[in-house]
């Protein structure tokens, strides 16, 4: 059994003082506050959220696009520079980016991701001789940095919503469905070897990547398990869709599935009110990326009025082009107060902006990953981080204020201890692994930039 007393640590019913946490077998086992000191003491103990959204290899783009192509730079010329890209990447690059994403994750505060893999099949798109090879590689770097994992394998059939077929840089994405159900299988046994606390869902890309038909072959494939698709990011998308369908692509979504919690809507930054309404109703959880969002133009997501009817939101990392948890939470909350000229937006009565950005991300990201997580609890898994205050922000911070200090005045340095399903992976602010693991990180990229 490990033991953690926490001077101050925020729980389901609020902050408690003097808290005792008893973990074993990966799970958080009795609360104790006003418990007399013993075991691993830490400052300021919060629930660890999921990552919900990550493309790993996109992490080796990073400053690699900020500059202006012919006419006007948009998501879509960024969409063909990451195809040339990904043409590069190997088995082994991405089993080295993807360790590296983790490692970074762990470090900002995150106890699991949700990685939505759509990169299947070899240059050309010719199949690996194990179909699931990608996938396993992203078990592999799951293994090696213990994060929790929810891999979402990704259906893409189709190059839009008329059904031309793929382009050279999809290639290497696509699928039939009666293929991609034995990807899944395959990508199942690559797992199979991780912890409890790992998760098999699917991801439909798109509207416009996945057939109907598709999306429901792909959601029988694991009944229960998380769905994340990629909806209304583009206002070119919407149009297509429109289009094609006759129906905005939540619009679609909420007349043509079974819209829940088992849901995760990534980005959705291009809906008409009586959409955000009526996902927000559903449970769906909507999957937001406030610093990728910005880096690609998407726009902004209606959290306001999402919020006030009782929707329920997680974030994630995306593209990867920066890894922080504070700074998506940030952001998140800016964003509002740019599109609607006001403060605090996002705070509730007796609750602050802080605490209420972090209490539903970690909510909704538990939901998202469909993991047993996301608040201090006995029974859920063990995904806990702890802040340092020893520093002069943090130090005469208590309640909400530590919170509030730590996404808009502070940043990911202050987190100090992560756990994973009780897997201790980051200590003192580092992870173990990282030399190992960012010395492959630069062979990599070294290989990959003299490449390109």
């Amino acid at each position: 059994m490990t033991v953690l007393h926490a001077k101050t640590a925020l729980l389901p019913e609020g902050w408690a003082h003097d808290v005792r946490v008893e973990i074993a077998e990966g799970r958080i086992d009795r609360i104790t506050p006003g418990a007399t000191p013993t075991g691993q003491r830490v400052d300021c103990l919060l629930p660890a959220m999921v990552n919900l959204h990550s493309h790993a290899f996109q992490r080796a783009m990073a400053g690699m696009t900020e500059y202006r192509s012919a006419g006007q730079d948009s998501f879509w010329t960024w969409r063909t520079l990451m195809y040339r890209f990904l043409d590069r990447l190997s088995p082994e690059d991405v089993q080295a980016i993807a360790a590296m994403v983790m490692l970074e994750m762990a470090e900002a505060g995150y106890a699991a991701v949700a990685e939505f893999h759509y990169l299947h099949h070899a240059p050309g798109g010719g199949t690996y001789d194990d179909l699931a090879e990608m996938s396993a590689r992203i078990a592999a770097a799951a293994a090696e940095t213990g994060l929790g994992l929810t891999h979402l394998p990704v259906l893409y059939e189709r190059g839009g919503c008329d059904g031309r077929a793929l382009t050279a840089g999809q290639l290497r994405f696509g699928n039939d469905p009666d293929r991609f159900a034995r990807l899944w299988e395959g990508a199942a046994k690559a797992l199979s070897h991780l912890p409890a606390d790992t998760v098999l869902g699917v991801a439909p890309h798109s509207l416009r990547a996945a057939s109907p038909e598709g999306i429901a072959a792909a959601a029988r494939l694991n009944l229960g398990a998380p769905i994340h698709i990629h909806v209304a990011e583009q206002v070119a998308e919407v149009t297509e869709v429109l289009g094609a369908t006759g129906a905005r692509p939540v619009e679609w979504l909420i007349g043509n599935t079974d819209l829940s919690a088992r849901w995760c809507l990534i980005h959705a930054t291009q809906m008409e009110p009586f959409e955000t309404e009526a996902m927000a109703k559903s449970g769906a959880v909507a999957g937001l990326c406030p610093i990728t969002e910005a880096n690609l133009g998407d726009g902004i997501f209606d959290g306001v009025r999402f919020a006030a009817h009782g929707g329920v939101y997680g974030v994630g990392s995306d593209s990867n082009v920066r890894i922080s948890l504070s700074e998506e939470l940030r952001l998140l909350e800016y964003s509002q107060r740019l599109g609607l000229k006001g403060r605090a937006l996002l705070a509730t009565e007796g609750r602050s902006t802080g605490r209420v950005l972090y209490e539903t991300a970690a909510r909704g990201g538990a939901l998202a990953g469909g993991r047993q997580g996301g608040r201090i609890e006995a029974g859920q898994w063990a995904d806990l981080m702890a802040l340092d205050c020893s520093g002069p922000d943090l130090a005469a911070s208590q309640g909400d204020m530590l919170l509030d200090t730590f996404l808009f005045a502070g940043d990911d340095r202050m987190v100090a201890e992560v756990w994973s399903a009780g897997r201790h992976i980051v200590t003192g602010g580092r992870h173990a692994g990282r030399a190992g693991i960012i010395a492959r990180y630069r062979a990599a990229m070294a290989r990959l930039r003299e490449a390109l």
